[in-house]
């Protein structure tokens, strides 16, 4: 997937909802593409669908443009976007599968052996012959994603696709991404506002804000940029000892046991800090650098200095 210059204007508006894109997505990679709500992900993946036409700028999908090369871009992807209604509610599960199939071009029979394979893996075969309005929100979300893999398409642009989901279907849904991208290859564009499934999925991440992509680094290389490599955290059994605090640190009591954390010069500080507090008889249970998680990171990122 290959995005360059995407901008995309509405109407005689200067404010660009989309504002000069550019972003490389290689075969067989989980892409977390992130961003506070109305940053322009949506907008983005409507543009990439052939839902919304960009001002200016390229796209392509498995080499082909959106814009000149329509109905063969079309043919490299499916989608489940944000909302409700990916799918038709007065139709069975069976039914949809079938009917999205036979959209994308496929054989009858070549349908239903593909249906009857992703609703066995989500597990609604025993109930592929129900209304899906009569589902619930997880069961639904489960149809739109199976009906986005139908086809088998190369490209998965997934907005959104555990919002309104449980535990365990959040679960199921995250096994069929993996199982996607390192077992059949295919090309996986995902938003979502759960950190924790970007951080276990996505082998690159990309934070849009106001339009414009603020960060699109390797996860890991993301996060490393962000761990605040002065800062400790001390945990110590129950309540905090009667203790001058050194300059910048707080503390805080977690199930039982005190929380002290705060960044110094020097890390002798921090065992300077540790020997007080073995002085007043505090049993400290453990001593750590504090590392960041994807949420940190995030939040630092959309709440920093605005673009010149």
């Amino acid at each position: 997937m290959e995005i360059s210059g995407l901008t995309k204007k509405y109407g005689s508006s200067d404010v660009a909802s989309v504002d000069n894109v550019s972003l490389s997505v290689p075969p067989g990679a989980v892409f977390g593409f992130l961003g506070p709500n109305g940053a322009g992900k949506t907008t983005t993946i409507k543009i990439l669908a052939g839902l919304l036409a960009a001002t200016s700028g390229r796209t392509l999908l498995n080499g082909y443009d959106v814009t000149r090369q329509r109905s063969a871009a079309m043919q490299q992807f499916g989608a489940v976007l944000e909302g409700s209604r990916n799918v038709y509610w007065t139709l069975s599960a069976w039914q949809n599968l079938l009917y999205f199939g036979r959209l994308k071009g496929m054989r009858g029979a070549d349908a239903r052996a593909r249906a009857e394979e992703l609703l066995t893996g989500l597990g609604l075969w025993e109930r592929r012959d129900e209304s899906v309005g009569g589902y619930s929100r997880g069961m639904q979300q489960k149809v739109a994603v199976a009906a986005a893999l139908i086809a088998d398409p190369p490209i998965v642009l997934l907005d959104e696709p555990t919002i309104g989901l449980d535990v365990e279907a959040t679960r199921t849904v995250m096994d069929w991404i993996r199982t996607l991208s390192r077992d059949r290859g295919k090309t996986v564009l995902l938003t979502t506002h759960q950190m924790n499934v970007v951080e276990e999925l996505c082998d690159r991440v990309a934070v849009i804000r106001e339009g414009r992509v603020i960060a699109d680094l390797p996860t890991e290389q993301l996060l490393s940029q962000f761990r605040e490599r002065d800062k400790y955290e001390v945990r110590i059994e129950g309540e905090l000892p009667e203790l001058t605090m050194p300059s910048g640190f707080t503390a805080s009591s977690v199930e039982g046991a005190t929380i002290i954390s705060g960044r110094v010069a020097d890390p002798q500080e921090i065992y300077a800090l540790v020997d007080r507090l073995r002085e007043q008889r505090a049993v400290v249970q453990s001593l750590a650098q504090v590392q960041p998680d994807l949420e940190d990171v995030f939040m630092g990122l959309i709440k920093g200095p605005a673009h010149d």
